[in-house]
């Protein structure tokens, strides 16, 4: 239960921070944003504020901003079709009615002959009395279908409209915020549990380890291993981890007092599979505001560093798609990081929104880092492509993202389960 409130938690401020950023810079543009959506299919509970309609769907598996522009309207007019027209009190038109006129007593009923809702703004035809007219609509009508409002989007406000650099900015900002929250988590991580110090100090010792057992105490100051001289932690560490099973001379300064004391490293599997040594203590820390916001920016820098050299190994066959985890795999994760408190938790949170910048920002279709990639074609071809034909490309690369989907959450399944 502590896993899937975990998952609800993270995973939805993750979506949320993500398609915020999307949100707030397409508003700066002034493209009309129609909805902004937490996870996919049916509606579970929604909202409107101002032009935007809020919503939470079944499916928690990530979410978006609907901006005007980006897919064909669903809603279109010919000439022919008999419409109701409700008005403002300075006569433009403020509702287009399109079905169940009967339940609109006071909308005018046209014939439409033509109509320009994106540029000009007008609706040509005749009425019930057969006179011909033209009537101007308010850039920010209704269209009424079903008794369901949509908000028109004249050119001016759809995506298409804006600049290049302003397109980029809307799309690249989801990612971006991605790393700002890590950066924020880690920078709260720090304040709560304080920046390690690069200094050969015992900072804390674990129940059960070899330090303990040896009588090592907090702030105890590791002068040599073996006679030769420390400096930092890094130094520290570094002996430890190459000698598992190995006796080790430590020499201790406690207040002033020199002595050894032999410590034998305990055996772990680290990285790359390798057998460490380890001896159960953590580094020493500082509580620091600015050194805590030096420590989420450079640690969130070394997560995306990390990542992409990751990316890296799988392009070049050193990882296969056995070292990927899809859903399950991260929900698996998740339930070890709840396990061993909220600091781990935060650590993971803030390298999972790390990971989901960066793979929005990869060149695939239907991500972010694909629809910017068309943003720069257009910029070097000085003309758009054809929308149909991207909208293509980016639903043939969403399928086969969610094939790639369903192969690690596979292999997920076989990790953890078969």
């Amino acid at each position: 239960m502590n896993t899937l409130i975990s998952i609800i938690i993270i995973f939805g401020l993750l979506v949320f921070i993500h398609e915020l950023g999307h949100l707030i810079f397409a508003k700066r543009a002034g493209i009309l944003c129609r909805e902004f959506a937490i996870g996919f299919g049916p509606k579970l509970f929604s909202f409107k504020k101002d032009e935007t309609v809020y919503t939470i769907r079944l499916l928690p598996l990530g979410g978006f901003v609907r901006m005007a522009g980006e897919d064909p309207e669903m809603i279109e007019i010919k000439p022919g079709y008999q419409i109701g027209l409700v008005f403002t009190p300075t006569g433009k038109v403020k509702d287009i009615v399109i079905n169940n006129k009967s339940k609109y007593p006071n909308a005018r009923v046209i014939t439409v002959e033509k109509i320009d809702l994106e540029h000009q703004l007008y609706i040509q035809g005749y009425d019930e009395d057969n006179e011909f007219r033209t009537y101007y609509v308010d850039p920010k009508a209704d269209y009424i279908y079903d008794e369901q409002r949509t908000q028109i989007a004249p050119h001016n406000r759809q995506f298409g409209s804006k600049t290049l650099s302003q397109r980029a900015i809307a799309i690249f900002a989801g990612p971006f915020m991605n790393f700002a929250l890590a950066a924020v988590i880690l920078m709260a991580f720090s304040l709560i549990q304080g920046m390690p110090v690069n200094k050969p100090i015992v900072g804390d010792v674990i129940p059960d380890g070899a330090a303990i057992e040896a009588g090592l105490q907090k702030g105890d100051l590791v002068v040599a291993i073996d006679g030769k001289p420390l400096e930092t932690w890094d130094d520290l560490t570094s002996v430890i981890q190459k000698s598992p099973n190995q006796e080790l001379t430590f020499m201790i300064n406690r207040n002033g007092e020199v002595f050894s004391v032999a410590i034998v490293p305990d055996e772990r599997i680290g990285v790359n599979e390798q057998k460490d040594g380890f001896i159960g203590v953590y580094p020493p820390t500082e509580f620091a505001l600015f050194g805590s916001i030096m420590f989420g920016l450079t640690q969130t820098y070394e997560y995306i560093v990390l990542i992409i050299e990751s990316l890296g190994m799988l392009i070049t066959g050193q990882f296969t798609l056995d070292h990927l985890s899809g859903p399950v795999g991260i929900y698996n994760y998740t339930g070890q990081a709840a396990e061993m408190g909220i600091l781990v938790l935060m650590q993971w949170a803030a390298i999972l929104s790390v990971n989901l910048g960066i793979i929005n920002l990869l060149p695939l279709p239907a991500l972010d880092g694909g629809r910017l990639i068309f943003i720069g074609i257009e910029a070097v071809r000085g003309k758009p492509i054809d929308p149909q034909k991207e909208g293509i490309v980016h639903f043939v690369g969403f399928a086969l993202l969610m094939l790639l989907m369903l192969v690690v959450t596979w292999n997920d399944i076989n990790k953890f389960f078969l």
